[in-house]
């Protein structure tokens, strides 16, 4: 058996997050564990402020995970029982869910270009009682930011941003999370930038809901240590921060690795008529992707699913194959013929820091060859 037949490409390989910096890791445990700094210490601000710095956006509060920073986004920006939130349901549980502890009602609408939520379908969702437009920016990619705005303001609605697979990602400019009244980042291992365990954010431009944010993270106390409403605890793991501080350091090489297999991907497969590809990282300026997935719809996607991990190549079927509104034990009745297509024939394939260019090919390879048999 040749290297080629033996090459094995896991859809992510999470022992590298901790073992590629392994030397780097011990070192700060070490130093934040002999300070005895483990909650809301100098790592957590100073990653805070870094983040800020590199994103353009004003405040971030690191939270336990971007689930907390959903609903404590919501919260903090005015959702209320009886108001209405419109969300793409191509997204993880959570987006809903963040939604729905604010008191609010999730409402799903479809997805479109780039596996983005669809700006028709939102314009069709809107009734009386609809409060904000819930985008996710999915896979790395923001959503048509210019056409979600224009309906916000026709129909004065205000947006918020499920940005967890998003950090760093723009439109015309403004990162993901910049656009609207706040966004949440995941700091999961598998995201691009991963810590050790669940971590997340909050981003926002907006004074007061980063003050109320940095209370709702700390049981409602203020900075005197007032508790000033019921909340729970949230905190980012100061040990976390420091390990995320210092992987900050090396995301711009992150992002262009990621850019690069993205690159590789689309040369190879983009004449493969069973296939539909995101869009190229070169194809419109006015979007800058950083390829947190690389997503594709495929003819038979369950043989080809088969045969790639026959031979070696891991790929995953993103949210459990299921949309949120096919999630009826939640209460969600609607249809949405798009996204339930789409779900039919989406696959993941192998997208992180850990596929080298070799895999990339060797992917594409197995994929032209499961099609050209």
């Amino acid at each position: 058996m040749n290297m080629a037949e033996s090459r094995k490409v896991p859809f992510f390989n999470y022992p590298r997050v901790y073992l590629d910096d392994k030397d780097k890791i011990l070192e700060l445990v070490d130093e934040v564990g002999r300070r005895g700094a483990f909650i809301l210490q100098k790592d957590v601000f100073e990653f805070e402020n870094n983040l800020a710095e590199s994103t353009g956006i004003k405040h971030i509060i690191g939270v336990a995970n971007a689930t907390d920073a959903l609903w404590m986004l919501c919260r903090a920006a005015g959702l209320k029982d009886g108001d209405e939130v419109i969300f793409c349901s191509h997204t993880m549980v959570a987006t809903a869910a963040g939604i729905h502890f604010s008191g609010a009602t999730p409402v799903p609408c479809e997805v479109g270009h780039g596996w983005t939520m669809d700006p028709e379908s939102v314009e069709k969702a809107i009734t009386k009682r609809t409060r904000a437009i819930m985008p996710t920016q999915l896979n790395g990619r923001c959503a048509n930011m210019d056409a979600l705005q224009d309906i916000c303001r026709k129909h004065g609605l205000f947006l918020l941003e499920d940005s967890a697979q998003a950090l760093g990602a723009q439109y015309k400019g403004t990162c993901a999370g910049g656009f609207g009244r706040g966004g949440v980042i995941s700091f999961f291992p598998a995201k691009t930038l991963g810590c050790l365990g669940d971590g997340g954010c909050v981003v926002t431009n907006d004074d007061e809901i980063a003050k109320l944010v940095r209370q709702y993270r700390d049981h409602g106390r203020n900075e005197k240590l007032e508790a000033e409403c019921w909340c729970l605890n949230s905190r980012l793991d100061n040990l976390q921060a420091a390990i995320l501080n210092y992987k900050l350091s090396k995301y711009a090489d992150y992002i262009r690795h990621r850019r690069s297999i993205a690159s590789i991907y689309q040369s190879r497969l983009k004449d493969l008529s069973e296939l539909v590809l995101p869009p190229g990282p070169e194809d419109d300026s006015d979007w800058f992707d950083v390829f947190q997935n690389y997503e594709i719809e495929a003819d038979q996607r369950d043989d080809l699913k088969a045969y790639l991990a026959d031979n070696g190549v891991g790929t995953l079927i993103q949210w459990g194959g299921t949309p949120v509104h096919l999630m009826t034990k939640l209460g969600f009745s609607q249809s949405l013929p798009i996204t339930e297509r789409f779900f039919q024939r989406c696959i993941m394939l192998p997208m992180s820091t850990f596929v080298s260019d070799e895999d990339a090919h060797y992917v594409c390879d197995q994929i032209v060859g499961f099609y050209r048999r």
